[in-house]
């Protein structure tokens, strides 16, 4: 059965990037591969029910600060800051590129959101509990609602997953589903 988003949402992926996802990536996230045909899924969904899809993506320059703390990765123009094969997106779908862990950070996301009269997100990428964690965080700050599909975004492990969707759940009300 299709999943029914809610008529004033939108579908948001995160960070579903070569670097993160291809053997070849420079940061990859083992099994990250498992969500993919569940992302897809939903993608498909949201189009049919003309749900805004908005594409979030790490895109750094060679020099960035963040690569004190990581490899370097998702370096604007290169194959690893490019979004999967798979899930690439449509035209009308938002692509929105972003420099740090929220995707509210200095990015066009909320005034996309607000012209568009929309007041709930759901969420779907990698790593959840950085990007997808400060995202969801920020959106209930700035008051919209938050839904995160559990088998569709990916950590470095179960456990971290656990405790990240408890955190949402009991700290920002975030809808798990």
């Amino acid at each position: 059965m299709e999943f029914q988003f809610d008529s004033r949402s939108a579908f948001v992926v995160i960070d579903m990037l070569n670097d993160f996802i291809d053997e070849r990536g420079a940061l990859l996230l083992p099994g990250a591969r498992r969500i993919i045909p569940r992302i897809s899924g939903l993608l498909e969904a949201a189009r049919r029910q003309e749900i805004p899809v908005a594409y979030l993506t790490d895109r750094h320059r060679p020099d960035d600060r963040e690569f004190r703390y990581w490899p370097p990765h998702a370096v604007a123009g290169t194959w690893g800051a490019e979004v999967i094969d798979e899930l690439k997106p449509l035209p009308g779908d938002y692509i929105i590129p972003k420099r740090r862990y929220s995707a509210f950070y200095g990015t066009d996301l909320d005034i996309y959101l607000r012209e568009l009269g929309l007041n709930k997100i759901y969420f779907t990428g990698v790593f959840t509990n950085i990007c997808i964690y400060f995202t969801a965080v920020d959106a209930v700050t700035r008051s919209y609602e938050a839904a995160i599909f559990k088998d569709g975004v990916a950590s470095m492990s179960e456990e971290t997953d656990r405790f990240i969707f408890r955190q949402l759940e009991e700290v920002i009300r975030a809808e798990l589903l």
